[in-house]
């Protein structure tokens, strides 16, 4: 009888651990020619990060009048909470998982912000991060993802990187001569790496920029990045103040710019990338409790990225697709390691000049782009619906405080209802 029940011990618990050792198999097999790829589209990720919408966080707490202290712990929370975002939900799925902070919820703070006290935003944080939660745990999220036609969430993707590629060319008259030689000399030595070495053209495109910036500034001080103080960043608590005021101008405009403008087009990366295995509600419920843990520490939202996303889950990150979600590991680990010198290390990414940010973000998403628009009109009877659903996303638009990721999938939902009604 004891062998038998030993037997049978051992029985149940080798069934139990072979999911284990399966799922840990990838990392065993993983080879050092396996992570320059990924950590390479980590650091894009995260380059453009913060050399572009973090400053509408620095705006929006100048405006405020927010403390450095108080500032910094804000870039502190947001940085910790996407990157832990990063690692452990890109680990639990094996997939290019990428969190980032609430990028239109933060253009919505610039002005906002400044009408109520910061105790009461940090308040409308939690309440906003609550319902978030909420949305994810209950499968509601996931319904309605399910409603949506695939070309319609491809065209939404292609419609958000749109801009990044027009960027770069925006960068040969907007911004002066020295951007446009910048922008125009990047540009051609990506030609030339793409033609010779595809799997290394993005860093060889950066590392040509960051050295024709430095030598135009020509060793100026004023310039200099050895000027950079460094030191360990502190979190700053501020206890939460619940006003009626403060969640209907900033809680719930929160909500709904992080659901439309954040969660659905980093669902819909995902899934134009390949990764339709992964369920949606614990994406959004994970998010959800990060914000609400960094809510009290100045973080406004953290959500799943869509830009940075589309840089991680393509072909650029591996050329396999099974190893992928090592980007996401490696953008994680950055941002925890920019998070815990926000006061420093992100000065960094802020001396960085725009047309050398804009030129090889828009660069590294040209795949994503292609890829969203030939999913999005790969399907004919969908095809007319999808183009709308591009241009409408793609046209910026904004009504109501709602961005134009929104309007462009509701609009290309409405569409699609019609023009099917109609072609039967």
């Amino acid at each position: 009888m004891r062998k038998r029940c030993l037997h049978a011990l051992y029985t149940l618990g080798m069934k139990t651990l072979a999911p284990l050792r399966t799922s840990s198999a990838p990392s065993r097999r993983l080879q050092s020619s396996d992570l320059f790829a990924p950590l390479l589209a980590g650091f894009i990720a995260v380059l453009v990060s913060y050399a572009g919408p973090m400053l509408l966080m620095l705006q929006a707490g100048a405006a405020a009048q927010l403390s450095a202290t108080a500032i910094n712990s804000w870039i502190w929370a947001v940085s910790i909470g996407s990157g832990i975002g990063c690692i452990w939900l890109s680990w639990r799925y094996r997939c290019p998982v990428i969190c980032a902070w609430n990028t239109p919820g933060a253009a919505l703070l610039v002005t906002a912000l400044a009408s109520v006290s910061y105790g009461e935003a940090i308040g409308a944080y939690m309440l906003a991060a609550a319902g978030m939660m909420f949305i994810g745990m209950s499968g509601l999220f996931e319904k309605i993802m399910l409603l949506l036609p695939k070309s319609l969430c491809a065209a939404m993707l292609a419609g958000i990187l749109f801009r990044f590629g027009t960027d770069i060319f925006g960068n040969l008259h907007g911004q002066g001569e020295p951007a446009a030689w910048l922008t125009a000399a990047m540009f051609v030595a990506y030609l030339l790496a793409k033609r010779y070495s595809a799997r290394y053209a993005i860093l060889i495109t950066l590392v040509v920029g960051v050295a024709l910036y430095w030598l135009s500034e020509n060793g100026d001080s004023s310039t200099s990045l050895a000027h950079v103080q460094g030191g360990l960043s502190m979190p700053l608590w501020t206890t939460p103040v619940f006003s009626l005021k403060a969640m209907l101008s900033l809680g719930l405009p929160l909500l709904l710019l992080g659901l439309s403008g954040q969660q659905m087009p980093g669902i819909a990366v995902l899934r134009a990338a390949g990764y339709e295995q992964v369920p949606l509600s614990p994406l959004v419920s994970s998010t959800g409790l990060l914000s609400l843990l960094l809510a009290p520490f100045g973080s406004h939202g953290i959500n799943l990225a869509a830009i940075t996303a589309a840089i991680c889950t393509g072909p650029e990150a591996h050329a396999q697709v099974e190893k992928r979600w090592l980007a996401g590991i490696a953008c994680g680990l950055l941002y925890l390691l920019i998070g815990s010198f926000s006061g420093s290390l992100t000065a960094l990414f802020w001396r960085l000049p725009h047309a050398l940010v804009s030129t090889v973000a828009g660069l590294a998403l040209l795949g994503a782009i292609q890829s969203g628009l030939v999913n999005a009109l790969a399907n004919v009877e969908e095809r007319e619906a999808a183009l709308i659903t591009f241009i409408v996303t793609a046209s910026n638009l904004t009504l109501f405080g709602l961005g134009s990721a929104c309007w462009g999938i509701a609009i290309g939902c409405l569409s699609h209802y019609l023009l099917r009604r109609i072609s039967k």
